[in-house]
């Protein structure tokens, strides 16, 4: 670890040498790509640099310890040698996590599709409610979202909606998310005040850039037609939406929530594209981890991996076994220490597994 460490301390000094190199600062490119590699070295570095500094202190107060003190300063040397020890083992921990691999997408912006699963017309409503409780949620982390496509019904809800979310680090808190809501009330529609259970579905995928997929003219299909609102009622006379078909892999994605048939075939081709790359990353992952599948997972949206029951006001976690009794609160996007919650199971799976 101590080798990484040093290797890692001598990268990010060469990288601020790298910075003040007149050459560097003209290049625009290598301007950002040197930034955000110090960016990210940055909280290992400091870290490092702190324990280093806490070793020494720690040696010279052991050192001290044996020589010939009054009962006073005895007392005093071992109560520093005390907080030296704790912090020492707090930075240890801190650093065998920063080590960790870490995502390559953890970074990107995501796309999200939340659908509406078992339940009709209940479903739908749940599915908006989850959309409003991840746009709040991003809101409050000063991301922006972008609505993508939506598909209402006659209630209100949303049969499925996709939209992306903007910001630095999106994946990293939002991964967990994929798979399948249960919720658990007395629909508004319910006249006998009977609870119901329902599930909506989520997809989160990290967005895919053009150099990480490339899609060809001659591999796509692309139709027009009709926006249509709530029920299949048309909105819009012309044929405004757009249906984009990747023929090789049988890909499809809509959209209808723009304005113009441009504006539609882009997020279209970006949700085309971003799905594509979902497909290739959980092959990919599927192939070298097999054996060794997450319990928090990343991907499957058909697991069951949390249930929101309203009578009760309890949000739990089946992954990691957390519950919550402030349901109002998670619904209205207070959801960072699940999300937080979530996070370190992860890491603490991977460092028992040595990774």
């Amino acid at each position: 670890m101590l080798d990484r460490l040093q290797a890692l301390v001598d990268r990010y000094e060469k990288l601020s040498e790298l910075l003040c190199d007149p050459d560097v600062v003209s290049d625009n490119k290598k301007l950002r790509d040197y930034s955000k590699e110090q960016s990210d070295l940055q909280p290992s570095y400091e870290a490092y640099m702190e324990y280093k500094t806490v070793m020494e202190e720690l040696e010279a107060a052991k050192q001290m310890q044996a020589e010939k003190l009054d009962d006073e300063m005895r007392e005093m040397v071992k109560m520093e040698i005390d907080e030296l020890s704790t912090r020492q083992k707090e930075l240890e921990d801190k650093i065998h996590i920063l080590l960790l691999p870490k995502d390559p997408n953890d970074d990107k912006n995501v796309i999200v599709e939340i659908r509406g699963a078992a339940g009709g017309d209940e479903a739908a409503l749940f599915a908006a409610d989850l959309y409003r409780m991840y746009t709040r949620y991003a809101e409050s982390q000063g991301w922006k979202v972008e609505l993508m496509d939506v598909n209402e019904n006659d209630l209100g809800g949303f049969k499925e909606v996709i939209f992306m979310i903007n910001g630095r680090g999106a994946y990293s808190k939002m991964k967990y998310e994929s798979g399948a809501h249960r919720v658990q009330r007395i629909p508004a529609t319910e006249s006998g005040g009977r609870i119901h259970t329902s599930t909506s579905t989520v997809a989160v995928m990290p967005e895919a850039e053009d150099l990480d997929i490339v899609i060809h003219d001659k591999d796509i299909r692309v139709d027009t037609f009709c926006s249509s609102g709530a029920g299949g009622q048309s909105v819009n006379t012309t044929k405004s939406a757009v249906r984009v078909t990747h023929v090789p892999t049988g890909i499809v994605a809509t959209c209808q929530d723009g304005k113009s048939q441009n504006s539609n075939k882009e997020k279209a081709l970006q949700v085309l594209r971003t799905r594509i790359f979902d497909m290739m990353r959980q092959e990919e992952e599927a192939k070298i981890s097999g054996e060794r599948k997450s319990k928090v997972g990343t991907g499957d949206r058909s697991e069951r991996i949390r249930t929101y029951n309203f009578p009760q006001s309890r949000v739990t976690d089946h992954r990691i076994g957390l519950t919550v009794h402030r349901l109002d609160q998670v619904m209205n996007g207070d959801i960072e220490d699940i999300l937080s919650a979530l996070t370190v199971a992860q890491q603490a799976e991977l460092m028992e597994k040595g990774e």
